[in-house]
């Protein structure tokens, strides 16, 4: 009998498990294979159309939009909304990270990735501890956004570069994909908010800086960061509008509003960013 008992309690739990251990490998797989490739995507952007371009790609809710969609699926849209405000802190994180990094690229990458980092994770631990909500993030991340804009100049020259040995590519994607494992051990350990926080860290834009600050000097990664503020808007207002829908309607329509809401945006700051490019000299 006891044997049964077992048996059935088993049984029972098989198919949450199944479930939950699909759900992992399901957000562990996208975030090894798409990461990568959309890492891949910018760098070709960069090669294209310049480091603005890229740095305001990789600003995209590109891959920690789909992670707020597995949360949802995984432990609800009620843990979903509340990880957004660790998105919202991370969006002041990454604005106060590109500010330190364009003002001190002149130093060297090494210099100015160090210091960008510890200004992201101490902008981040004290926006955690003031216990902010949403609505007080957004605002707080849309004042600097625009000072970022204000402060780092717009130009539309392209940066001289190397070309780049065969290995260049295949190292970024092999990078970010260690990265992105890593960060995917720690997140279910550290709650909802420390959770968006760490799905917003940019490490994409580190690796486009560093490359970019090796090959072509510091003035392609102070674009990268302008780039990557202007795609920080759509960014900002995708979490919020999560945050506002994810516990009041449904996820197609949360996720479906939240992603017309940043493309709006985006559209705009893309045709903004590209005005002077397109501007006659005279």
């Amino acid at each position: 009998m006891a044997a049964f008992t077992i048996y059935s309690i088993a049984q029972g739990w098989q198919a949450p498990l199944r479930h939950f251990v699909s759900l992992i490998m399901d957000l562990l797989v996208f975030k090894l294979v798409v990461t990568p490739l959309l890492l891949l995507a910018a760098s070709l952007a960069v090669r294209r159309w310049g480091e603005a371009i890229g740095g305001f790609i990789v600003g995209l809710p590109l891959t920690s939009g789909p992670i707020s969609v597995f949360l949802s699926l995984e432990h609800g849209p009620a843990f979903a909304a509340q990880a957004t405000a660790g998105s919202l802190v991370a969006t002041v994180a990454q604005v106060a990270f590109c500010l330190v990094y364009w003002r001190l690229a002149s130093l060297g990458w090494r210099m100015a990735l160090t210091l960008a980092c510890a200004t992201f994770a101490i902008v981040a631990a004290v926006l955690q501890w003031s216990g902010l909500a949403q609505t007080g993030l957004f605002l707080l991340a849309m004042l600097a956004i625009a000072f970022a804009l204000n402060v780092i100049p717009n130009q539309s020259t392209r940066s001289e570069r190397l070309d780049p040995p065969w290995w260049d590519l295949p190292s970024r994607m092999a990078l970010i994909a260690g990265l992105v494992l890593g960060v995917t051990l720690i997140a279910p350990y550290v709650g909802p908010e420390a959770s968006g926080v760490l799905a917003s860290v940019p490490f994409m834009v580190i690796i486009l800086a560093v490359f970019a600050h090796r090959s072509a000097g510091h003035a392609a990664p102070q674009q990268l960061m302008r780039g990557l503020v202007a795609g920080l808007l759509g960014f900002a207002a995708f979490f919020y509008v999560l945050s506002l829908t994810l516990t009041r309607t449904n996820l197609v329509a949360a996720y479906g509003s939240a992603i017309f809401c940043a493309l709006a945006i985006q559209a705009v700051s893309l045709y903004r960013m590209r005005m002077p490019a397109a501007l006659p000299a005279e």
